[in-house]
């Protein structure tokens, strides 16, 4: 059986994934919701600028060390001060370990310090000016000490400025995404399945499961695989090629009939685009592979390279939406994933998967979600597969 799974992503886009996986899990179909519904979309976009609140670990892998963002968020604080009981309740719902009350703390100290900073050069200006005019010797002096007073204190509040604004973001970037009122509250147990098709098959003869039916057909090989490079690892052989490769290209020529611009992607990508993707590229848990001694990272979904395509750029209301289907590799630690679900090709280390992402207008977002989630349904039932779609719950 496959399922489907929604979950909460930031509203600016929707994305869309098959992950193909042979034999049993050919299509592993994921699809991912923050909804919202359509006004014009007059201000231009500018990608990933939206005061969305990221999730990413602040420590590192020698544990405990803080971790500096490598971007500065856009962040709405004052939304998140005047909604705080909304923001706390989302924390606790998704099982967050975000200290909002730190944060709050900190924007207010931040904004003390910023007035200063500012009555400061205020001064200093009309120090400046006064210098302009003609004056005693004495009240020169006087003025040129008062200015290098003025200069000195400033540049020190400066510094705790920019060291508050720094300890500000690491924290508020802990913070999770508010999810969708439709989200239901709790975790993986209590997902909720809101569609079957098909009917699972029934045999006359005990069953095998996919590690020994592959196996069994020399389709892949986890031994060798073990070998070459570690735990998690296989080769696909014989028929499994075929079959994933036949997949791949089956499944992009259907999007590419619903519009969809087909894309290779980098597989490798800046840490600062997977902090904007809202993923975890440091910390002892993070599911991602960083690269020693380089600000990189490899992906473990073409979501990160996709999301970023557009990075920094205008794009005009006209050219929306923006459909791409993305095949890459993808690359994950599946750290914390022993005793979960682990045996054959289930929690590798890298896999292959073909994403469907569109960019469109936030308030679209509902729409063109529940439009990727009826092209994954067609895919399946095309291929005669038994299914569940399931909403996703706010701890997950």
């Amino acid at each position: 059986m496959q399922t489907v799974k929604l979950a909460a992503i930031p509203a600016a886009f929707s994305s869309s994934c098959f992950m193909f996986r042979p034999v049993t899990k050919t299509l592993g179909l994921i699809s991912r919701r923050n909804h919202s519904q359509k006004p014009p979309f007059r201000l231009l976009a500018r990608a990933f600028s939206a005061p969305a609140l990221q999730t990413i670990d602040t420590t590192d892998n020698k544990g405990g060390v803080a971790v500096k963002p490598q971007w500065k968020a856009a962040i709405d604080f004052k939304w998140i001060r005047d909604n705080k009981e909304a923001v706390s309740a989302n924390i606790r719902n998704r099982n967050s370990n975000a200290n909002l009350e730190l944060v709050l703390e900190l924007y207010e100290k931040m904004l003390n310090v910023q007035k200063e900073v500012d009555r400061l050069r205020e001064e200093r200006n009309a120090v400046a000016n006064k210098m302009k005019g003609k004056l005693e010797p004495s009240e020169r002096q006087k003025l040129i000490e008062e200015g290098k007073n003025l200069k000195e204190g400033l540049v020190t509040l400066e510094e705790d400025l920019v060291k508050l604004t720094d300890e500000l973001q690491q924290e508020a970037q802990c913070i999770p995404n508010m999810t969708h009122p439709d989200v239901p509250v709790g975790g993986e147990d209590c997902s909720i399945i809101r569609k079957t098709v098909g009917n699972p098959s029934v045999f006359n003869f005990p069953v095998k499961d996919h590690f020994q039916l592959g196996k069994a057909l020399d389709i892949f090989d986890f031994d060798a695989a073990a070998e070459v490079s570690g735990s998690k690892f296989y080769y696909l052989k014989n028929e499994a090629v075929m079959l994933e490769m036949g997949l791949i290209n089956w499944t992009l020529s259907e999007v590419i009939k619903r519009g969809f611009t087909p894309l290779t992607t980098p597989e490798i990508v800046r840490s600062s685009v997977v902090e904007k993707c809202g993923f975890q590229p440091r910390g002892a848990n993070t599911q991602v592979y960083s690269i020693e001694g380089a600000d990189q990272c490899l992906i473990g979904t073409a979501e990160i390279p996709v999301g970023g395509i557009h990075m920094d750029s205008i794009l005009s209301e006209s050219l929306l939406p923006l459909k791409y289907a993305a095949f890459s590799h993808c690359f994950r630690t599946e750290a914390g994933a022993a005793g979960t679900a682990t045996r054959g090709l289930y929690r590798v280390h890298q896999f292959s998967k073909l994403e469907m992402f569109v960019f469109c207008q936030p308030e679209e977002s509902d729409s063109y979600h529940e439009e990727l989630i009826r092209i994954e349904e067609d895919l399946y039932s095309s291929l005669g597969l038994h299914f569940k779609l399931l909403l996703f719950l706010a701890e997950l």
